[in-house]
């Protein structure tokens, strides 16, 4: 296990959705997650909860909410302050990674499945 948390935003329970494919994939790296999804259920044994939980540690975000759906969660994510935040392909979202990037966080338009294969993550 590396320790440092990703945050699956958008997670599902869903298993043909990209973002519970990273979420399985994440976890098979060794990458501890928090899964937030606007659908209950759970990814293997996680449950995913619907919403960011105050005071949450997290290392990485990673992004599958399309950017009409951003706007009520870009506050709750700058306050968690994560080292990086990666707008997955559908969800880059230039005002949001603009806030980011003044908070100081890392901002990445990528695809966290492929950075995973690539060892890029």
């Amino acid at each position: 296990m590396t320790g440092l948390t990703t945050l699956v935003l958008g997670a599902s329970p869903e298993p043909y959705r990209y973002a519970h494919i990273a979420a399985r994939r994440l976890k098979g790296y060794g990458h501890p997650t928090l899964l937030v999804g606007k659908h209950k259920g759970r990814i293997d044994d996680e449950p995913i909860i619907p919403r960011i939980p105050a005071g949450a540690e997290v290392d990485t975000v990673t992004l599958y909410l399309a950017p009409r759906n951003q706007a009520d969660v870009m506050q709750d994510v700058l306050a968690l302050r994560p080292r990086r935040i990666i707008f997955n392909p559908g969800t880059e979202n230039p005002v949001f990674a603009r806030a980011a990037q003044e908070a100081g966080i890392q901002v990445i338009e990528a695809c966290t499945l492929v950075m995973l294969a690539t060892g890029q993550y």
